[in-house]
Formats: C-alpha cells, sequence, structure tokens
C-alpha cells in the first residue's frame, strides 16, 4: 500500500529551547530517573521540568492502566503547570481519560526516557469505528506506541482507535495552530541502562564535530514506493557530498560488502539485525543515523538482537526510528523526508515529524531531540576526537574530493588528495585516490598511492572488506605480490568467520595463481574445501 510522498521544503521553525523541553521518566525506575536527570544536566534543562511519578514496569502496558498511571496524570500535571492550555471537564471516555477543552500549548518537547511502558496492545473492549479510517480492516485496532498517543497530549480527545493524520507531516511553514495541536516527542531508550545515557552523550559530542563517515542505502526490490523513498535518499546523500554505497541486490547488504564507518544507513526490509551490523565487534562511528524499515523493527528495545531499533542503539547509534506493531508502509517515517529535514538544520524531533504521516499509530522515535547533526552554516565536519579519530577525518577528505568532483573540478580534486594522501596516508583515502587514478588509466600512480598505505594491525570489522578492495586494486595496479601480502594480512584474522572466508577465499586462491605462487593457492583452496560444509544454506 504505497503513498506518494511530493517533494517539500523545509523551512526552519522558531529555534527550540531547553527552558521548553519536558523529560518523563518512571519513579519506580532508578535507571529512568538517573537517565532524566543527565539529560537535565546536560542540556541545560531546568529541574522543574521533570515529570516522574511511578508508572507500571515493563515495555507493554494496557490501555486503561496507561490511562490511569502515565495519560491522565501527566495532562492534568501539564494542564496545571500551563504547559498545555486546557479547561478540565467533568466526563470521561470509555478508556477513562479526562476529556478538555484544549487550547494549545507551549512544549518545545518531552524526552520520555528508558522506563516508561513503550507500547499498548489492542484492547478488544475499547474498539469502536473510527471512520473514514476504520473502513478499512488494517486500521480496526487500539494498539499502538505510547509516543505516539502522548504526541497528542494537547488534542486530548482523539478516538484512540485507527489513527490521527499528523498536522506537521510535510509541513512546509507549520501554522501556529497546526503546532500546538502536537507535542513532539522522542525517547531516550534501548537494551541498557547505559546504552540510554550514551545516546545523550554520542549526540552532544557529534554536535561539536559533525558526522564523519560514510553512507549506505539498502534498496529491496520490495514495493515501488518505498523503493522510490530510498532512491531519492541516495541521491540526497550524494548531493550532500558523502561517499555513498548503494545496494540494489535482493536481500539487505551481505556481510562480505563494504561496511566501513556508517555515519548515515537508510535500508529495508529485513525482520532483524543482519549482515555487516551481526560482524564482530560492530559500532556505529559518532553521531550515527540509521533507520531500517520494518513493520516490527521496535517491537522490543530490550534486546540487542532482536528487531532492528534495539540493535542499533546498542550497536552505538546515535538516532532511530522505529515501529513497535504493523504499521503499513504509507505511515511509517519516510526516510528521504527525515534525512531532508536534517540536512536542512532541523533538530532529530522537528524531522522525525516532518517525516512522519500518523500519530496515535506505531512509530517511535529514539535519540536526543535537540540532537542536530547538520548545524546551519557549517561549511564541513571539524576534527573528530577519540582514539579513532584520523581515521574518521579521513572520509572528510573524501567528501571534499567529492565535492570539487561535483563542481567539474575532478582533476583539481584528484591532485588536493594525492597530496593529502602524501601527508597524511591511510587506508579509506588511498583506496578512493587509487580507484580514480586506475579510472584514468595511471596504474602506475595507483600503485604509488596504495604502496603508502600500511595496514593496521588490528583491524576492526568493518575494515575487513577494505583489506580486499586494497587487494582488488593493487593487482589491477600490476602489483600481484603486494596484493598476495594483503590477501594474507585479512584471511589471518582470527575473528574473520567461516562465512566471510568462504566468500573470500576464492578470490584469493585466484590472485595466488595469477601470481605463480602454487603452494599459496593449493593452502587456501584446502581451507576453502574444509570449510564448504560450514556455510549457511542460502537465503
Amino acid at each position: 500500500m504505497g503513498l506518494a510522498l511530493p517533494a517539500a521544503e523545509m523551512i526552519p521553525e522558531r529555534a527550540l529551547q531547553a527552558s521548553r523541553v519536558l523529560v518523563l521518566a518512571n519513579a519506580a525506575d532508578p535507571d529512568s530517573l538517573a537517565l532524566a536527570r543527565h539529560y537535565l544536566a546536560v542540556r541545560a534543562v531546568p529541574e522543574a521540568n521533570l515529570l516522574a511519578w511511578k508508572m507500571p514496569a515493563g515495555e507493554s502496558v494496557a490501555w486503561r492502566d496507561f490511562v490511569a498511571t502515565i495519560w491522565n496524570p501527566l495532562l492534568e500535571r501539564l494542564v496545571a503547570e500551563r504547559w498545555i492550555d486546557a479547561i478540565p471537564m467533568t466526563t470521561r471516555d470509555a478508556a477513562g481519560r479526562r476529556k478538555y477543552a484544549p487550547n494549545g500549548h507551549r512544549i518545545d518537547a518531552l524526552v520520555v526516557c528508558r522506563g516508561v511502558p513503550l507500547k499498548l496492545e489492542h484492547e478488544a473492549s475499547l474498539y469502536v469505528e473510527a471512520p473514514p479510517y476504520t473502513r478499512r480492516g488494517e486500521f480496526r485496532t487500539n494498539a499502538g506506541a505510547v509516543d505516539a498517543e502522548l504526541s497528542l497530549l494537547a488534542s486530548p480527545n482523539y478516538p484512540i482507535n485507527a489513527f490521527i493524520p499528523n498536522p506537521l507531516f510535510q509541513n512546509q511553514a507549520p501554522s501556529e495552530s497546526e503546532l500546538r495541536q502536537v507535542v513532539r516527542v522522542s525517547r531516550l531508550d534501548s537494551p541498557t541502562a547505559a546504552d540510554a545515557v550514551a545516546l545523550i552523550d554520542r549526540a552532544i559530542a557529534a554536535e561539536k564535530t559533525g558526522l564523519h563517515g560514510r553512507a549506505y542505502v539498502d534498496i529491496a526490490n520490495r514495493d515501488a514506493t518505498g523503493d522510490a523513498w530510498f532512491e531519492a535518499a541516495a541521491r540526497q546523500l550524494r548531493e550532500m557530498g558523502f561517499d555513498t554505497s548503494v545496494d540494489r541486490e535482493p536481500g539487505t547488504f551481505p556481510p562480505h560488502a563494504r561496511f566501513d564507518a556508517p555515519v548515515l544507513y537508510f535500508g529495508w526490509y529485513a525482520g532483524t539485525v543482519e549482515g555487516p551490523f551481526t560482524l564482530p565487534g560492530f559500532r556505529f562511528p559518532p553521531g550515527a543515523i540509521a533507520l531500517h524499515l520494518h513493520s516490527y523493527s521496535a517491537a522490543t528495545l530490550r534486546s540487542p538482537d532482536s528487531g532492528w531499533t534495539g540493535p542499533f542503539i546498542a550497536r552505538g547509534v546515535t538516532a532511530t526510528v522505529g515501529n513497535v506493531h504493523e504499521p503499513y508502509l504509507a505511515f511509517t517515517h519516510a526516510p528521504h523526508l527525515l534525512l531532508r529535514a536534517l540536512a536542512r538544520g532541523a533538530t532529530w524531533v522537528e524531522a522525525i515529524y516532518f517525516a512522519l504521516p500518523a500519530l496515535s499509530w506505531q512509530a517511535v522515535a529514539i535519540g536526543d531531540p535537540l540532537y542536530r547533526p547538520f548545524t546551519p552554516g557549517r561549511v564541513s565536519s571539524t576534527k573528530a576526537t577519540g582514539e579513532d579519530s584520523a581515521r574518521l577525518e579521513s572520509y572528510d577528505s573524501v567528501r571534499r574530493m567529492k565535492r570539487l568532483e561535483t563542481e567539474g573540478k575532478a582533476t583539481e580534486a584528484l591532485e588536493a588528495a594525492v597530496a593529502e594522501h602524501r601527508v597524511r596516508p591511510g587506508l579509506v583515502l588511498g583506496i578512493a585516490v587509487a580507484k580514480r587514478q586506475i579510472d584514468r588509466g595511471d596504474a602506475a600512480g595507483a600503485a604509488a598511492s596504495l604502496a603508502l598505505v600500511r595496514p593496521p594491525s588490528n583491524p576492526a570489522a568493518d575494515e575487513w572488506a577494505l583489506f580486499r578492495e586494497m587487494a582488488v586494486l593493487l593487482q589491477g595496479a600490476g602489483k600481484g605480490e603486494a596484493a598476495l601480502d594483503w590477501w594474507r594480512r585479512l584471511l589471518s584474522v582470527p575473528a574473520l568467520g567461516a562465512t566471510l572466508r568462504l566468500h573470500w577465499l576464492p578470490e584469493a586462491v585466484r590472485a595466488a595463481r595469477s601470481e605463480g605462487a602454487s603452494a599459496q593457492a593449493e593452502a587456501w583452496q584446502t581451507e576453502l574445501i574444509r570449510l564448504m560444509p560450514l556455510a549457511p544454506p542460502p537465503r
């Protein structure tokens, strides 16, 4: 069920203010309170903006429990403290929600902390028709994301069955009236309490340095509408100057694909985390934003390996989205709209509501709502920090080269990159330079560039495919013996595993044979035969 989404421009709104951010925590959960207080401290949110009382434990909550322990107490306090302008009424609906006569709010963002329930299951006794939406069977439910219900705190008399259209969706210039209808919510939640704290710290750090890394788009060939969204995201990423890999093969990115430093990832469609994300020690770079579109990607946030949203957070992502139940394609966060808003300088919470068509439905967003990965006016990323800083900065060099190429200055771009590589040689920039030199027929120049690269002694999992690229490029540049050395280094990595060895060994065997290294070729061939019974079944 595709939904065509017309192009729209993101027009910046009034800057969000920390003084107008509220933080909701479960007082029965010490980790929830600690997380909330950490957020207050690092974002300079007033202590009075903390909202905390005892709530149910667990990720799922029944509708009446949600209303009694979260919705009604929260709305009563927000009205009493004049965050929401509304007049309480004496009547209640079937779910127990007190009715109000609302007149808007002054909340810039609501942060929901780990410990607050995640989702509501369908409650048949509360189901009533909500035309026109419930004329279709897939919308005859009141199951949904807790955060998607809290988005409507300032419009509190809505029907809980089916969904409510989001007035901020693709809204180029939302009116004050439209802004007053929606409370924008983002969640700090994760498999562990430490992961939730890290979401905040990673956002703060990335705002200082910008995003360093590559971009990846995985197009599922599943649905014309969805595939078009991801194609649009790929175009935007290239226009932003990111070195971008696009996978258009059936299935997701395979484990052997190049997948280093995925600071931006947009993909679909698999049921649970797989491919390069499952390699040992895989981590996203600081500030990373990732989206994998799947119906139940956020059915739980407590598992580091189930679905996509929880595993992304456990692997170091800074901001992501998901769905707690089946949303249907047209009612998920549209990836190209999310990216468009972020690229124009929107905060995370502004971008997620620009990209989301439906409230009181299934979507959830994870990350610091004030996170702004692309600060307006920033020309390029500043220096990365930490032990991996030199490697991450090399991606900026490639990005500068691509920008010059976009301006029609390919020769100037290559000359500048070659000069930089001579001063600060590295795996990522060396590969990028050598590819361009080979494309120009300059095998000698490519060989010289590749010769400057020194292999990391303990390569990270996302660098393994780069070792393979080095070997292939050296072979193409006429440096077969050097290529074999890179193959040897790659295949000597203890953690490589049978699946990757099975994929790369045939290439290594061919390389060895082409160089007349018969003993090496036979040794690798023998290993290949031995590993074949361990190969996973085809998918």
